[in-house]
């Protein structure tokens, strides 16, 4: 029986091309490595970049306008804080406006505490004090005000103090300088609401002693 063997072309082996520039997938690699490049670019540029801000200089206290020699130009990092919030260095400072709240010093400025000298409902009202104050009565600090009815001639027992009014913001004060620095007669003027102006008024004409009592922690 013949048996006859048929020869089958031996298969070709598949040769690999190196990809052409016009390959779509050497292309889409390339383009996701350039978008990639610069996206790295973009956000170190974006962390580096700052927007100027203004920085209360001293204490600014209700009433006070605002000029550009109280103000420092501090730099602050984008999307460190919320920049619609402070007011800012690259823009004109409004001559029509003053602090409407007070700003510590260092601080920044929020663009709330500027308006409308008509919106204000605060006046000031300067306290003679028969002692020095406290370290902690600066402008900006808040306070409380406290009355003493004098002594009874009678000998009856003395009348317990009251509170007149508590946390007013201090505007300035001014203390007696050379030979009468120890002898008292410190002036503190203080901020105070319209409503509480009678009471307050007529404590200082009475008989009596004023005392100006600093709220810790805010006279920083």
């Amino acid at each position: 029986m013949d048996t006859s063997v048929i020869d089958l072309p031996a298969p070709a082996a598949a040769r690999l091309r190196r990809p052409g520039w016009r390959d779509p997938r050497l292309l889409a690699g390339v383009a996701m490595v350039a978008a990639s490049v610069l996206l790295g670019s973009w956000a170190v540029r974006t962390a580096q970049a700052t927007v100027p801000l203004y920085a209360a200089r001293g204490a600014l206290v209700p009433g006070d306008r605002v000029a550009v020699r109280d103000l420092a130009v501090v730099d602050v990092r984008l999307g460190t804080v919320d920049l619609d919030r402070y007011l800012r260095a690259d823009r004109p400072v409004a001559q029509d406006e003053v602090v409407v709240r007070a700003v510590g010093r260092g601080e920044l400025v929020p663009a709330s505490a500027l308006g409308s000298a008509a919106d204000l409902d605060l006046r000031p009202v300067s306290v003679t004090l028969a002692r020095t104050p406290s370290a902690d009565v600066v402008p900006g600090a808040l306070v409380d005000l406290w009355f003493t009815p004098p002594a009874p001639e009678d000998g009856a027992d003395p009348v317990e103090p009251r509170e007149l009014a508590g946390g007013l913001t201090v505007a300035e004060v001014s203390e007696p300088a050379g030979a009468f620095a120890s002898a008292g007669g410190s002036a503190v003027q203080v901020l105070v609401p319209l409503d509480l102006l009678p009471d307050i008024l007529t404590a200082l004409a009475a008989e009596g002693t004023v005392d100006v009592v600093p709220v810790p922690g805010t006279g920083g």
